[in-house]
């Protein structure tokens, strides 16, 4: 069992940044590639950025490549997703996500642990 706690989510202005953070208890995150997703009401949650389980790999949505950078440190037992250029378009709950798999998943399903999540406001 892991347990995901995301934090670092608030109120920003267009173009800013922040820092998401998902500290994780239970098993040690080394064991799972670690994914990050967002979600608007009304909408289903889409992929943001993955990482594979040593960091040597990541992923982007179109969306957020350029702008937004996932890292991990497993001696922290922590995942990160620094974000700039903030756009109000991002505003969304931000969720963290595990997966024991080998690859760089973007589905929801292919994701066995998730976190409450954490809220991103990007204000115009």
């Amino acid at each position: 069992q892991v347990q995901l706690v995301e934090s670092g989510g608030g109120l920003v202005q267009r173009g800013g940044s922040l820092r998401l953070s998902c500290a994780a208890s239970g098993r040690p995150l080394r064991h799972y590639s670690m994914g990050w997703f967002r979600q608007v009401p009304g909408k289903e949650r889409e992929f943001v950025a993955v990482i594979s389980w040593n960091g040597g790999s990541t992923s982007y949505a179109d969306s957020v490549k350029g702008r937004f950078t996932i890292s991990r440190d497993n001696a922290k037992n922590t995942v990160y997703l620094q974000m700039t250029s903030l756009k109000p378009e991002d505003t969304a709950v931000y969720f963290c996500a595990a997966d024991l798999g080998v690859g760089l998943g973007q589905g929801e399903h292919e994701y066995e642990y998730w976190g409450q999540g954490t809220q991103v406001t990007v204000s115009s």
